[in-house]
């Protein structure tokens, strides 16, 4: 099976319809984050078939949880989930965010060749950050209390907070501060037999 196979095989199991356009532009993407992580060390992961479950299908897996609102990937290091989110889709607009410069330099060097007119690309810390988004996504970023505390004063009455994670988190739901509430969504993730969860958190009303 091919790569462009594999993937289209993970889109059909997670209910994402894209045309070969979108699906040759996560290809190119994969292939742009194996060629600089030979010099810059973007990710752990090394194998480009890889690739395209834990990075690309894993990302895409949030589609349905997701609103069209503007959305700011906090900490998006090589620009995961936030590419594959806006190759997907395109007429939605992404900040994506992040306070290292070699991995800013590498997902403005992706936006450019992919051509999504629909990225913005801020090299800072969240703290700096100052543009209230609709919502608020993260990936490997850090844990929930942590991640609401450098995000809050972003966090409006109608913001949603995305935490991407790769268990249940029941400890760090347990360590949320009064004010929160959460919701926890299970994430199938084709090709990969580990358990994704999606922690949608809001202000408490």
């Amino acid at each position: 099976m091919t790569d462009r196979d594999r993937l289209q095989d993970g889109l059909r199991h997670l209910g994402v319809a894209l045309d070969q356009g979108q699906v040759t532009a996560l290809l190119a993407y994969r292939d742009l984050l194996v060629k600089w992580n030979r010099a810059f060390n973007l990710t752990a992961v090394r194998e480009p078939g890889e690739m395209i479950a834990r990075h690309l299908l894993d990302s895409l897996a949030v589609l349905p949880h997701l609103d069209d609102g503007d959305t700011l990937d906090v900490g998006t290091g090589a620009g995961l989930p936030g590419i594959p989110l806006a190759i997907a889709r395109p007429g939605q607009r992404f900040v994506l965010l992040d306070g290292n410069g070699k991995k800013a330099r590498f997902v403005r060097q992706a936006r450019r060749e992919l051509g999504l007119d629909n990225v913005e690309v801020v090299h800072a810390r969240v703290e700096q950050y100052r543009n209230a988004p609709s919502q608020i996504i993260s990936r490997a970023f850090a844990a929930l209390p942590d991640i609401l505390a450098v995000t809050e004063p972003l966090i409006a009455p109608h913001t949603r907070v995305l935490a991407m994670k790769a268990a249940a988190a029941e400890r760090e739901l347990a360590e949320l501060p009064a004010g929160w509430t959460a919701r926890v969504e299970p994430l199938s993730v084709p090709g990969l037999d580990e358990t994704r969860v999606l922690v949608i958190i809001r202000r408490s009303q």
